[in-house]
């Protein structure tokens, strides 16, 4: 693995020149996820998790660590503050190294995502009661082409993702296809056009 500082400058550098899209929330909720980049066995990779079966919405779904934001909160704050709460992983804020576009979802909420650098992986600590699964998956298992399919409730395309065996949808694909895009690429990418399926609207 390259130095770990020179990547960490890397991708906080193109991120710096990424101008993120911000949406009015209207009537939805802000929320916030995170977009953790750890490494181990020197190969840097980002944390997907698996929500817990029990969970109100969205039981079962691949997603990043992340939930909607509290009262005085902002989203880096709240991204960081999710990351300790679902993986027991605390990471100060100067370790921010920026934030991708918002992106709305069917369920009424604005999620901002927000990247952070962690380095070397600690021991997780998941919260079983949010947490079913989590994986760190290699950013060059991130590094893959989307998929995108037609469905007759929308005229948006789906996006789907082939990573972890199986496809990985919006809002997550989304996420991790625009960090693939702008970080690994410096491609100025944008997702907001890019539909859920039918079973995330809920």
């Amino acid at each position: 693995m390259p130095d770990p500082g020179e990547v960490r400058r890397h991708i906080a550098t193109r991120l710096s020149r990424f101008p993120a899209t911000h949406i009015p929330l209207d009537d939805r909720r802000a929320a916030a996820v995170t977009i953790a980049l750890a490494s181990e066995d020197g190969e840097l990779g980002v944390w997907v998790t698996r929500r817990a079966a029990t969970l109100r919405a969205h039981a079962g779904q691949f997603a990043l660590p992340g939930g909607r934001l509290d009262p005085g909160e902002d989203a880096p704050r709240a991204a960081l503050r999710e990351l300790r709460e679902e993986l027991g992983v605390s990471a100060p804020e100067h370790d921010v190294l920026g934030r991708l576009d918002d992106y709305a979802t069917r369920s009424g909420y604005v999620i901002t995502p927000i990247v952070v650098w962690i380095g070397e992986a600690p021991q997780l600590a998941p919260n079983p009661a949010e947490v079913a699964g989590v994986d760190l998956v290699p950013l060059t298992d991130l590094d893959v082409a989307p998929r995108f399919v037609r469905i007759a409730e929308s005229d948006r395309p789906v996006i789907q993702l082939p990573m972890l065996d199986t496809l990985v949808h919006a809002p997550t694909a989304a996420v991790l296809h625009q960090f693939r895009e702008v970080v690994l690429h410096d491609r100025h990418t944008r997702v907001a056009d890019l539909e859920q399926p039918v079973f995330a609207w809920r």
